[in-house]
């Protein structure tokens, strides 16, 4: 069966996250060693399905050494096998799978999957959004939450929720858990474009926190900053987080 490339994103995900759990109930004896499994199996399956899958698109994976030849695509994959690694050896539940599909640059294809929670989200089918309450809530960092987030959080008097990885945090807000997510302590590609996608089909605003797009496939895999919020929060948002 042919499957869409929003289908494969999401099929793909689904089994890594699978395969995640597997190699976590086998029972490694440290948070490190869990980490380092699970990363190398889950990689090593999203590789492999999509260069069968997909074998003339270009692939970015946190986990395998980068091949500058993606960028002659307009077409590449984008994946993070595990998303919060930490968590993940931690055993907690917010961490997740990321598989994305760059076009020309913009987050077009995403599936992120909750494997912990049995959830995958994805672009290609919208849930329905939960309108946000009185008091605004901003997710941060659960290790080292930046200072900028908690500057603006103070100013919106809005509530800070720590979680770990950032395919948790923004599918929270897509959950409506929350409902802003603003990151200046630097992430990389991987990090955001399973996420971005995702958002951008549920309506959501994602943007640099200058207000300017997010481009990916880019030489430089470093991206600085991120924000992602209900519209009608961004403006608010963004004029805050420039003023400090």
């Amino acid at each position: 069966m042919n499957l869409t490339d929003a289908e494969l994103a999401a099929q793909l995900a689904q089994a890594a996250g699978q395969l995640l759990l597997q190699v976590r109930d086998a029972g490694a004896t440290s948070e490190k060693s869990l980490g380092k499994a699970g990363d190398e199996a889950a990689n090593r399956f999203l590789v492999d399905a999509i260069r069968a899958a997909r074998p003339g698109d270009g692939l970015l994976s946190e986990e395998e050494q980068d091949n500058p030849e993606r960028l002659a695509h307009s077409r590449v994959w984008i994946i993070d096998p595990v998303d919060g690694t930490r968590e993940y050896g931690e055993r907690r539940n917010d961490w997740a799978v990321h598989v994305a599909l760059a076009i020309d640059g913009v987050a077009k294809v995403g599936a992120v999957a909750l494997p912990a929670l049995d959830l995958v989200l994805r672009s290609d089918q919208p849930i329905t959004m939960v309108a946000p309450p009185a008091r605004l809530r901003m997710l941060v960092s659960r290790t080292r939450p930046a200072a900028e987030a908690v500057a603006v959080a103070k100013r919106l008097d809005a509530e800070l929720i720590a979680m770990g990885s950032a395919g948790a945090k923004a599918m929270a807000v897509v959950r409506g858990e929350a409902d802003i997510y603003l990151h200046t302590g630097g992430q990389y590609e991987w990090d955001s474009c399973a996420p971005v996608a995702v958002a951008l089909a549920h309506g959501l605003h994602c943007s640099r926190v200058d207000g300017s797009p997010l481009i990916y496939n880019q030489p430089d895999t470093y991206m600085p900053d991120l924000l992602i919020c209900h519209r009608d929060h961004a403006a608010q948002v963004l004029a805050l987080v420039n003023q400090l």
